[in-house]
This record gives C-alpha cells, structure tokens and sequence, in this order.
C-alpha cells in the first residue's frame, strides 16, 4: 500500500511539474522568430510542400518565403562558421552544394519557433534524427539533409537580416492564434 501511494505522489508532482513547464513556457515571446532555408536536393525532390506542411501543423506562421538561386558571397556569409572546423573542405563543399540549384528561404513565426523549428527538422545527422522528423523520413546524408534552421534566436535574427534584410509580412491571423496559444 506504501508503495502505490508513493507512486500516486509521484505522479501527482510529475503533472505539477508538466504545469510548471507550461506556465514558463508562456513567457517565450509569441512572435519570436526563425529562419529555415530548404536545399537544392529538397526542392530537386518536390519536398517544399512537406516542410511548410510540418511547420504550419506546428502552428507556425509563414511570414516571409522567397525561391531563389544563392548567391555564393551570401551563402559564404551564412555559413563562415564551417571555415573554422578541422575538415575545411566542408565549407567548400557546403558552399557549392547550395549554390547546385534553387533553394527555398523561410522566415517562421511564433512561440518558441527556434527549438521547435529545430525539433521538426531533427538532427543534422539524418541516422541520428528522431523518427518523424524531416531528416528522419527525407534526408540521405549530412550533406543532403533537406533543410537548414535557426540553432538559437540571435542567429535567427542574422540569418534573417542576411536573406530577408528583415522585409517581412505582417499579418495576423485573428482567432487562430487564440486556438494555437493560451
């Protein structure tokens, strides 16, 4: 009898504790923003629909999309952080695989968009991703891995400013947001 009471106080502070995460999480900012910028090989395979499908069941808002073909001075910027790793060919690598055909560049909007953006896209290694993640069910390879996305607020908001120069939509959707968020 100790024993089930035991388990029924521990379960009782576990959902005390799941009400807690809850309540924290609604000091995460409503229009925090994340940058998402989809490969060549994901556009060459007609999976851009997928992406934004994820995303939008999340909740997220679009607010900014654009197909282009990367300019290489962009993308070097985008990714100057990969000329300081050990491997140095994977800069050069990176750079000319996005430079390979059009990509897809996404601005993303709503709460906590950053970590969960990252969560729908799944690891950067497609065999360590969870199952239903993007690079679990999509990808081939880290160097096929479908899509990019924001690692943490401040370089959303780079990434944003290097491909958007922050021009994007404003727009609200009226009751859907009280249906998505407390």
């Amino acid at each position: 009898m100790d024993d089930v009471l035991r388990e029924v106080q521990a379960a009782k502070i576990s959902s005390l504790k799941i009400f807690e995460e809850k309540k924290f999480s609604r000091e995460i900012p409503l229009r925090e923003a994340s940058y998402a910028l989809y490969n060549p090989d994901g556009v060459a395979r007609s999976l851009t629909g997928e992406v934004i499908k994820r995303f939008e069941n999340k909740g997220y808002k679009l607010v900014a999309i654009k197909m282009l073909n990367a300019q290489r001075s962009v993308l070097e910027k985008h990714y100057a952080h990969l000329a300081d790793l050990p491997n140095k060919n994977i800069f050069p690598e990176v750079v000319n695989h996005m430079t390979s055909g059009p990509v897809v560049a996404m601005v993303w909007e709503g709460r906590g968009v950053v970590e969960g953006g990252r969560q729908i896209l799944g690891a950067t290694r497609p065999w360590q991703a969870a199952p239903g993640t993007i690079r679990a069910d999509f990808a081939t390879d880290v160097g096929r891995n479908i899509c990019h996305g924001s690692d943490t607020v401040e370089n959303a908001n780079k990434e944003i400013e290097l491909w958007f120069n922050n021009q994007i939509v404003e727009w609200n959707r009226g009751k859907v947001e009280d249906a998505i968020y407390e």
